[in-house]
């Protein structure tokens, strides 16, 4: 099942709300922080995370992947670096599949 990101309307996250949108625990975010170089939220003092929309897309990016298409962390780390644009167009084309997928469903019980 796809994930749709919902309206990121905040300017930052804590990183028990990005836990909540993905479905997944803080413990994995800040995992994959120190396996992927590019995800850098920023840190106050006492250490907790603020993350911006931006970083919540790199996170879209890498839940695509290693959650619903399988890849590994290595195997994720190798696609970004070979071609991110075509990864995020990707999960863009998906999400508007698994939209139109619904309305579909949507109408067919109408029927």
């Amino acid at each position: 099942m796809h994930l749709k990101l919902p309206e990121l309307t905040k300017r930052y996250y804590t990183i028990g709300e990005v836990a909540d949108i993905f479905g997944v625990n803080a413990s994995l975010l800040r995992y994959w922080e120190k396996e992927f170089p590019k995800l850098q939220p920023k840190k106050n003092t006492k250490g907790n995370r603020s993350y911006t929309p931006k970083d919540i897309e790199q996170i879209h990016l890498l839940y695509h992947l290693v959650k619903e298409r399988g890849f590994t962390i290595e195997g994720a780390r190798k696609k970004l670096r070979e071609n991110r644009d075509d990864v995020a167009q990707e999960a863009e084309v998906v999400g508007r599949l698994m939209t139109i997928r619904e309305k579909l469903v949507k109408l067919k019980h109408q029927l």
